[in-house]
């Protein structure tokens, strides 16, 4: 798979970005675990936000492997052109451009996915971004608004002619939010038609469905995003499916806790001790999910305010469960 000058393994495994959760942290972890791909959370295109803590979070990657990509989403093409220059100042090495979010707060003021409701509005953006600066431009976005808009082949016609080097599609529309099942036709009719590379997303939720939905739209990659969360090694054993044809055994009950461990302490030591456990808590939801009998723990680290008290509150849970377990549970 080939992103301008960027060259990934073919098929390509990618992390979505999701606000509030693809963090540094989770990024890294995600890169150790296989995947080919990962892109920053979405950052405002307003540049009064720049300067924000939740902004320069956002921005960190320091210390990072692998391609520095930065989501912007708004919806002026101007500002979205100067986010663009200013994060390539500080760093950035592709430019992603978010017209996929369905979140209400972000589609209120037209930006993310609310786009696909304004094609000439589209295009002036993805030529603005692309004018703006000399790195690879990329776009994440969705079948169409609803139901009865899915204009995905016309978008992506608009997104190739602008320069855009790369195209990742959610399999919904914006008005099904994350309802309902992802849906690939379109997807594969727009790989058909259009040079450009695609990503296809949504749904990906293990290395069977991986395959399957690879095969179905001829994408030269997946996005993974909800499914990653509290499995994060699911990236390795959907490279290793790809790979071999059959499944890697399981994560070794230890080996996993120990994962999971390291990431609560990352982002306890990212955000510090106040917005860390706070943050921290839906993760620490995520790996508790697999594991039956763990409603009393993850109460406990959702009622806690002290870093080490919620880390050694999860670690004296995993230390008990692991005389029972070999394996961690998975759900494919």
């Amino acid at each position: 798979m080939h992103i301008a000058h960027y060259t990934l393994p073919a098929p390509a495994i990618a992390l979505a970005p999701m606000a509030g959760i693809t963090d540094k942290p989770f990024r890294r972890l995600a890169r150790r675990f296989g995947a080919d791909w990962t892109v920053g959370e979405m950052i405002s295109s307003d540049a009064s936000l720049r300067h924000t803590r939740k902004t320069l979070h956002r921005s960190d990657r320091s210390g990072e492997e692998g391609v520095i990509a930065v989501q912007i989403a708004g919806s002026r093409p101007e500002e979205m052109a100067a986010a663009a220059r200013y994060n390539v100042e500080q760093g950035a090495q592709l430019i992603d451009i978010n017209m996929g979010c369905p979140a209400k707060k972000v589609c209120n003021v037209l930006a993310g996915s609310a786009l696909l409701q304004n094609e000439p509005l589209v295009e002036a953006i993805l030529k603005a971004v692309v004018a703006a600066v000399d790195v690879p431009v990329t776009l994440k976005t969705r079948l169409g608004w609803d139901e009865n808009h899915k204009n995905l082949p016309r978008i992506a016609q608009m997104a190739e002619q602008a320069g855009i080097a790369a195209l990742a599609v959610h399999g919904r529309t914006r008005s099904q939010m994350y309802r309902g099942q992802a849906e690939y036709a379109l997807i594969a009719e727009v790989k058909r038609r259009t040079s450009l590379p695609l990503w296809v997303n949504g749904d990906i939720t293990s290395p069977q469905k991986a395959a399957a939905v690879l095969a179905q739209t001829g994408a030269d990659g997946v996005m993974v995003g909800r499914a990653a969360q509290g499995q994060p090694w699911l990236f390795a054993d959907i490279r290793h499916y790809l790979t071999h044809g059959s499944l890697p055994p399981p994560q070794a009950f230890q080996a996993a806790a120990a994962t999971a461990l390291e990431h609560i302490r990352a982002i306890h030591e990212f955000y510090g001790e106040t917005a860390g456990t706070r943050i921290a808590r839906k993760h620490i939801g995520w790996y508790l999910q697999a594991l039956p009998a763990s409603d009393a723990c993850r109460h406990l680290c959702n009622q806690s305010d002290s870093a080490a008290m919620q880390y050694d509150t999860l670690a004296q849970f995993f230390a008990e469960r692991a005389q029972q377990t070999a394996y961690w549970p998975r759900s494919y």
